[in-house]
């Protein structure tokens, strides 16, 4: 599926988070992106929300390596992404600038608007997650993500 589409803002759980400090980490590390925005931290949740410069190519890969670098991981990783007039009628794959989004479990309906999709791929999910998943026992290569509605 081809679209006019965009990546909004992005919403992760960082593990292994203990204080602010480590909030402070990531944010640092994660304005070093030059498609990035704005970043909003909940400490408490240990939770990111991340806004993104209008007509920027977001690298979803290069924001978990980000994360990484800080010393940290994802423990789950969403993205709103805003698609006009598309229609899913089943597995489908949405091309993003660079990236693809296969599309898993997919109903039958219309996209449109601001449609938030959670990443399945290892590093965005758990690990015990990923390993319990079907997803595990297929290849991904780089820029193509496995996501569920």
């Amino acid at each position: 599926m081809a679209s006019n589409s965009q990546v909004t803002r992005v919403f992760f759980q960082a593990s292994g988070l203990t204080c602010s400090m480590c909030s402070n980490s990531i944010n640092k590390s994660l304005r070093t992106l030059d498609f990035v925005d704005k970043i909003t931290a909940d400490v408490r949740n240990y939770t990111f929300e991340v806004s993104f410069k209008d007509g920027s190519q977001v690298d979803f890969d290069r924001i978990k390596k980000k994360v990484e670098d800080a010393g940290f991981s994802i423990g789950d990783f969403k993205a709103t992404i805003y698609l006009s007039n598309n229609r899913l009628t089943g597995d489908q794959t949405i091309k993003i600038g660079n990236s693809t989004l296969l599309i898993v479990n997919g109903k039958d309906q219309a996209l449109h608007g601001n449609i938030t999709v959670r990443f399945l791929d290892r590093g965005f999910v758990s690990s015990k997650e990923y390993k319990a998943s079907s997803i595990s026992k297929s290849s991904t290569e780089a820029g193509n993500y496995h996501v569920r509605i």
